[in-house]
């Protein structure tokens, strides 16, 4: 897998050591154009989410959240959920498969051969995902718009919604690389769309955590599933609550699994 990318990490082409900003450039333009070529990585993070929008906003079968807003549409809650899949579907499934398998095939070997660090290497992937989270939500934002005449709910906090996105990005971009760096490639793939389903689910996703029976509750109420999409529907304006519990308990998970893959992912 030699490409104009990886070759510019490699060897910048004056004889000089490459800066770390064109290392992590080079990572992501490789990742790009992979991402591009693989088509089930764009069933699962672009067609996928965009098919579950259209079908919940156009069927409300969904249980309305407690804290709903008065006269609120379908879409008001379901948009906000299928975000926070997409953001799951493109980190957890998608960059950890992707990376699981150029781990598998000696990809990931040869670029740590290079200047390349780890924490460039990891930069690099994370920053890819941040545009493909660009192109989900200019998507299905636009599709609710289109489709539904969708508009953010009164007190949205924008600022929020962009911190949401942050948090539940290293979250689950740090989950697939921890799996992909430990795991064999078909281990990965089987584990992350695995717990992908068990998300959409229990996970508090769909369904918000608060609403699930019993034990199913309790446990989704400490996912960082039900913390995203949480914390996207009271900062969208879906809902109302407390949204400093969702994004305390994002960014604690995104802590611990930070350390945790930046001290375990391996090479090779």
């Amino acid at each position: 897998m030699t490409t104009r990318a990886t070759a510019d990490i490699l060897q910048p082409g004056d004889g000089r050591p490459s800066s770390v900003l064109a290392r992590v450039a080079a990572i992501m333009e490789m990742e790009l154009r992979l991402t591009s070529r693989r088509l089930e990585n764009l069933v699962v993070t672009l067609v996928l989410p965009a098919v579950l929008l259209v079908f919940f906003g156009s069927v409300p079968v969904l249980p309305d959240a407690e804290t709903a807003l008065p006269g609120a549409a379908p879409i008001d809650g379901v948009l906000p959920a299928i975000l926070a899949t997409a953001i799951v579907a493109a980190g957890l499934v998608n960059l950890g498969i992707s990376t699981g398998f150029e781990r598998s095939y000696g990809v990931l070997k040869r670029l740590g051969a290079s200047p390349l660090s780890r924490g460039q290497l990891l930069t690099g992937k994370i920053g890819t995902i941040v545009v493909v989270e660009g192109v989900q939500a200019l998507l299905l934002v636009g599709l609710a718009i289109a489709l539904f005449g969708w508009a953010p709910g009164p007190g949205w906090n924008p600022v929020a919604v962009v911190a949401a996105v942050i948090l539940g990005t290293a979250v689950f971009s740090g989950l697939g690389l921890f799996f992909a760096g430990t795991l064999r490639a078909e281990a990965t793939m089987a584990l992350t769309n695995a717990l992908f389903l068990l998300a959409l689910l229990v996970g508090g996703l769909l369904v918000p955590g608060h609403q699930l029976p019993g034990l199913l509750g309790a446990l989704a109420s400490l996912l960082p599933t039900a913390a995203l999409a949480d914390a996207l529907r009271i900062s969208l304006g879906a809902s109302t609550g407390d949204l400093a519990g969702p994004l305390l308990l994002l960014a604690a998970w995104a802590a611990g699994i930070g350390v945790l893959t930046a001290r375990t992912f391996r090479w090779e």
